[in-house]
C-alpha cells in the first residue's frame, strides 16, 4: 500500500509580511479568510495532523479541519532571533545570518539547526511511510521544506532554495521506505 501526504502550509501572519522569524503568533486577518473560503476543498484523509503553533491550528480551523497537534511537527526553534525582522538581525550580525544561511548545522541564534530540523522532520515521515492511508498536514514552510528535502534526497544545503508560500500545497507518495515528491508549491484551490 501507499501513504500520501498533502501538506499545508499555514496561512499568512505578521511574521510572514514582515519576513520576521516568527514567534507563536496568530494568523493575520487576510489569512484567515483566505484559509477559511477554501475550506470544503480538501480531499478527505484518515488523519489530520497539524504542528502545535497557533497559527497551524487557526489554519486548520479555518480550513474546518478536525486536526491533531502533532509536536514532532513544531517550528524551528530561532532562539534569540524569534519574533525579530530578517532585516534587523542582518543589521545587528551579518556574519551570523551568512554563516546560518551557508551552513545547515549552524546555530547562531542559540535555538535548533536546519540540519535538527530536517532530521527530526525524516525520522517523523520515515515512520509515516508505512501508513496505508492518506494524511492532511497543516504545519510551516520550514518542515515542508525539509519533507521535500528527505523525499528527493537532495542536500541539506538546498533548504534555502524551496520557496513555500502560505496556503501552498505539497503531496509525497510513500511505499517501501521511500517517498516520492508528487507536486509542491500548488495553490491550495488548484491542488486538489
Amino acid at each position: 500500500m501507499t501513504a500520501r501526504l498533502v501538506l499545508i502550509c499555514h496561512a499568512s501572519t505578521d511574521a510572514v509580511r514582515r519576513f520576521a522569524f516568527p514567534a507563536d503568533e496568530p494568523l493575520e486577518r487576510h489569512g484567515r479568510t483566505r484559509a477559511a473560503a477554501l475550506a470544503g476543498h480538501l480531499p478527505r484523509a484518515a488523519r489530520y495532523w497539524t504542528s502545535p503553533e497557533l497559527r497551524t491550528r487557526q489554519t486548520a480551523e479555518a480550513l474546518r479541519l478536525d486536526a491533531t497537534a502533532l509536536p514532532t511537527l513544531h517550528d524551528c526553534d530561532y532562539g534569540v532571533w524569534t519574533g525579530c525582522s530578517f532585516a534587523e538581525v542582518s543589521a545587528r550580525n551579518p556574519e551570523a545570518v551568512s554563516r546560518w544561511l551557508g551552513d545547515p548545522a549552524a546555530t547562531p541564534h542559540g535555538g535548533e539547526s536546519i540540519l535538527s530540523l530536517m532530521r527530526r522532520v525524516a525520522d517523523w515521515l520515515d515512520a509515516e511511510n508505512a501508513a496505508n492511508y492518506q494524511s492532511i498536514v497543516v504545519t510551516h514552510a520550514a518542515i515542508i521544506r525539509a519533507a521535500i528535502i528527505h523525499a528527493i534526497a537532495a542536500a541539506p544545503d538546498s533548504f534555502w532554495r524551496i520557496d513555500v508560500a502560505p496556503l501552498s500545497v505539497t503531496r509525497l507518495s510513500g511505499k517501501d521506505g521511500r517517498w516520492n515528491l508528487t507536486s509542491a508549491g500548488c495553490v491550495l484551490s488548484d491542488a486538489m
